[in-house]
C-alpha cells in the first residue's frame, strides 16, 4: 500500500515544535537544572539546618522553570531566575550558592548579547545571590570568591563556545558557497548537452532543408538560411558562456553520456530498493513528454532526496516517490517515514538540499524540505511550465 501523506504546509501538517513555546533541549536544560540546584539545596539545608525546608524546595525547583524561555527573552529569564534566588534566600535562613539555574541563564545572555550586557549580566549574576543572605553585609569571603570565580568561568565559557560557533559558521557558509558553485557547473555541463544537442540537431535540419527546398520560393530559402545562421551563432556564444563556467574543470576525456530524465526514475526507485530502502512511484495526472532539462531536473531531485533517505531514514523506513501533473506544471515529492530529522537532516542543512534548490530556481520553481511531524522527512519541488513548455513535443 503507497504511503500518503500531507507535504510541509498542507492542511493538518504541522512542523514539530510549532506547539509549544520551547524546544525539548530547553526542557531537558530547564529540568537538569531543577534536579542539580534541588539536590544541591537538599544536602546543604541537610547539613545546616538538620532538615530540608519544603517551601525551599519549592522556590529552588521553581526558579529553573524560567530556563524554559531562555531563548526567547535571554535578559528576563536570567533577571527571573536573580528574584526567584532572591526569594529562597529571603526565605531559608541558610547560605546560598550560585545555582545551576543562574549558570544557565548567564551563558545564555553571554552567547546572545553585547560584551557591554554580558558584563551587567554577570555583575548582576554575582550580587544576586548575596542579597538576602542572613550574614549580609559581610558574607563570608569564600562565598564572594566562589561566585566571582564561578561567573567569570560562565563568561569565559560562553565567550569561547561563540568564538567557535562564529568560525564554524564562516567554514559552514564558505562550504556552502563552494557547493553552489560546483553544483551550478554541473548544471551548466548537464544543460550544455541538452542545449548543444538540439542547437546541433537544428543547424543540421536547417542546412539539409535548404540544399532540398532550393526549388522553394526565395522567401522560405532566406527563412532557411536565417535559421541556419542564428542555431549556428547560439551554438558558438553558448559554448563561449559554458567554457566560462567550467573554468578550472578538468577536461572531459569521454563524451558525455545522454542525460536521464524522468523516463529514469524507475531505474533510480529500483536502486533505492535494493539499497534497503522500500520505495514506491506513484504518477498522478496525465503524463506528457517533458523539456529536457526539466527532465533532468526531476531525476536529480528524486535521485538526491532518495540518497539522503538511506544515508538518514535508518533501517525499516520506506519512502514514496510521487510526480503529480498539473495543467500548469510539475510537482515532485519524496517522503520517507524515518528518522530524517532526528539524524540532524533539516531544512537547508545539507548540501544535497543546496543543488536541489539551485536545480528548481533555474526553473523558476520552489523547493519545500523538512521534518514532518509524524516522523520522516519530506522534500517537495513545484516545477513550473511556460506556455511553449506545455505544448506538446
Amino acid at each position: 500500500m503507497p504511503m500518503t501523506r500531507p507535504g510541509p504546509g498542507a492542511p493538518g501538517t504541522r512542523r514539530r515544535g510549532d506547539a509549544l513555546p520551547w524546544t525539548r533541549n530547553d526542557a531537558l536544560v530547564a529540568v537538569g537544572a531543577a534536579c542539580i540546584d534541588l539536590i544541591g539545596f537538599t544536602l546543604s539545608s541537610q547539613h545546616d539546618l538538620g532538615h530540608v525546608p519544603v517551601g525551599g524546595c519549592v522556590l529552588t525547583v521553581v526558579s529553573a522553570l524560567p530556563l524554559l524561555a531562555r531563548r526567547r527573552a535571554p535578559l528576563l529569564v536570567l533577571a527571573a531566575v536573580l528574584l526567584l534566588g532572591i526569594a529562597l534566600n529571603l526565605t531559608v535562613p541558610m547560605a546560598q550558592h550560585f545555582s545551576a539555574a543562574v549558570t544557565v541563564g548567564l551563558y545564555t545572555v553571554v552567547r546572545g548579547h553585547r560584551p557591554a550586557v554580558a558584563a551587567a549580566a554577570a555583575l548582576a549574576a554575582v550580587a544576586g545571590p548575596m542579597v538576602g543572605q542572613k550574614s549580609w553585609p559581610r558574607p563570608p569571603l569564600v562565598d564572594v570568591l566562589g561566585t566571582v570565580a564561578a561567573a567569570l568561568l560562565v563568561v569565559l565559557a560562553a565567550t569561547v563556545v561563540n568564538r567557535w560557533h562564529r568560525d564554524a559558521e564562516a567554514h559552514r557558509r564558505l562550504l556552502a558557497d563552494r557547493a553552489v558553485a560546483a553544483e551550478r557547473r554541473r548544471i551548466a555541463r548537464e544543460l550544455h548537452d541538452i542545449v548543444a544537442h538540439h542547437i546541433t540537431t537544428m543547424q543540421l535540419m536547417a542546412g539539409g532543408a535548404r540544399s532540398v527546398l532550393a526549388r522553394d520560393p526565395e522567401a522560405a530559402r532566406e527563412a532557411l538560411v536565417t535559421l541556419e545562421g542564428a542555431g549556428r551563432m547560439a551554438l558558438r556564444e553558448m559554448r563561449q558562456l559554458l567554457d566560462v563556467l567550467r573554468a578550472g574543470d578538468e577536461a572531459d576525456e569521454e563524451p558525455t553520456a545522454p542525460q536521464p530524465g524522468v523516463a529514469d526514475l524507475d531505474r533510480v526507485v529500483a536502486e533505492a530498493r535494493r539499497a534497503g530502502l522500500p520505495t514506491v512511484l506513484e504518477v498522478r495526472g496525465e503524463d506528457r513528454p517533458l523539456p529536457p532539462s526539466l527532465g533532468l531536473t526531476v531525476f536529480r531531485i528524486v535521485q538526491e532526496a532518495l540518497t539522503n533517505a538511506r544515508r538518514h531514514a535508518g533501517s525499516g523506513a520506506r519512502a514514496v516517490v510521487r510526480l503529480t501533473y498539473a495543467p500548469d506544471g510539475l510537482v515532485v515529492d519524496v517522503a520517507d517515514d524515518g528518522r530524517g530529522a532526528d539524524a540532524g537532516f533539516t531544512d537547508g542543512a545539507g548540501y544535497g538540499l543546496i543543488g536541489m534548490r539551485e536545480r528548481v530556481m533555474l526553473h523558476g520553481g520552489a523547493l519545500r524540505a523538512g521534518p514532518l511531524d509524524e516522523g520522516g522527512f519530506h522534500v517537495s519541488a513545484r516545477l513550473p511550465l511556460t506556455a511553449d513548455e506545455r505544448a506538446p513535443l
